[in-house]
């Protein structure tokens, strides 16, 4: 009995298509043809297609089916790869079943930063674009540390620094800065490694201070990167009076 290539793929399962894809990288062998040209499959030929799909099945790249030969093969180290490879993904399948988790019970944005699932509402359009940014710039503890900083700050101040206007004229600046100022010696004491950051840093110092200062400047309009200026000279110059 033979069967067609389409039939062949019913039986094993899959779509005409692969077994085609698989005749193209010389996994399976052309079959013989009938009088009219015509694909004829037998038994051996449905056998090797079930035993590439078992192996594609375990996650076996294709590629090291092919080098195992007819006999199929597949050494020890390459199944112990292929398990480590599953175990990472299951793992990054918990992690985003988690993130959904939190998003569906903060009724967050899905698009929120990970991690501040819980606070992204309270997150201006800017603010939360910076953090998504500082996910690629700092480790794991310093933006548990910036989560925490986002869960402790409810001073009306942050409301008005995301309304001021970009030309926002100077005693609205100034007065602003030296009410955002506090908050900063806040963070700079309740944080110190806000002021040395090295030790928490995922990209070299030199990207991350240019990424930062980038991102800021592109996020912000020029009145709230005035302001954020002035309120960090105003925080600096407090914590060396404190100090003194």
């Amino acid at each position: 009995m033979s069967w067609s290539t389409r039939e062949l793929a019913e039986l094993a399962g899959t779509t005409v298509n692969t077994v085609r894809h698989y005749h193209r990288i010389g996994l399976l062998d052309e079959p013989e043809r009938r009088y009219n040209g015509y694909k004829q499959y037998g038994v051996r030929d449905l056998v090797c297609l079930l035993r590439i799909r078992r192996l594609v099945e375990l996650g076996v790249p294709l590629s090291q089916i092919g080098a195992a030969g007819s006999d199929g093969d597949i050494p020890a180290e390459v199944l112990r790869q292929v398990d480590a490879d599953l175990l990472a993904e299951v793992e990054r399948l918990r992690r985003t079943r988690s993130d959904i988790a939190a998003i569906l019970r903060d009724g967050a944005p899905a698009d929120a930063p990970a991690g501040f699932e819980s606070v992204a509402l309270r997150l201006s359009a800017s603010d939360s674009s910076l953090i998504h940014v500082f996910t690629q710039l700092y480790d794991v503890d310093a933006l548990k540390d910036l989560r925490r900083m986002v869960e402790a700050d409810t001073d009306p101040v942050n409301a008005d620094m995301d309304a001021l206007p970009a030309d926002a004229d100077e005693v609205t600046r100034q007065n602003l800065a030296e009410r955002l100022a506090p908050i900063l010696v806040r963070y700079l004491t309740d944080y110190p490694w806000l002021s040395d950051p090295a030790g928490h840093l995922s990209k070299s110092e030199h990207v991350t201070q240019q990424v930062f200062v980038d991102a800021v400047v592109a996020l912000y309009n020029p009145a709230q990167v005035d302001v954020l200026g002035r309120a960090s000279v105003l925080a600096q110059r407090q914590l060396r009076l404190a100090r003194d």
